[in-house]
């Protein structure tokens, strides 16, 4: 894709990311990259997990955070990351989420760095209610 695509540019990233009205335009209106990644971008190559990172990187680069807002646990291997289920639910669980990360925002230093979590079975759910109403995530 040299020379509209520089290898320094490549990127991948989350499927799951979030952008602003202006990148969401930006996105809809391109005519440049798109064609390029439609011709060239082949498995292991995917639109949403190249394009879009990779477009935004050229385009917009100092808009982007270049971190996620959304907890993922990609420890055990594989294509696809950790589903956790009912016995996963536990305070010990949304301490490792929330524990020992450091993030920036607006040149402020956070220590919550993540608002969303993925991916959690069905089974999930009335534990997780559970330990909202028990305030175990002190909110």
């Amino acid at each position: 894709m040299a020379p509209l695509v520089n290898i320094t540019k490549w990127r991948k990233g989350s499927q799951w990311f979030e952008v602003n009205r202006k990148l969401a335009v930006n996105i809809v209106e391109d005519t440049t990259f798109y064609p390029k990644f439609e011709q060239y971008c082949r498995p292991a190559c995917y639109v949403d997990e190249h394009y879009f990172p990779t477009m935004l990187t050229i385009q917009a680069g100092s808009a982007l955070a270049n971190r996620s807002i959304t907890w993922v646990d990609w420890s055990r291997g594989g294509a696809h990351p950790a589903t956790f289920g009912r016995s996963d639910i536990t305070k010990e669980f949304f301490n490792r989420v929330h524990g020992g990360q450091k993030c920036k925002y607006n040149d402020r230093n956070f220590s919550l760095c993540v608002l969303f979590a993925r991916k959690f079975a069905p089974s999930t759910l009335e534990p997780l209610l559970d330990m909202v109403n028990s305030k175990v995530l002190d909110f």
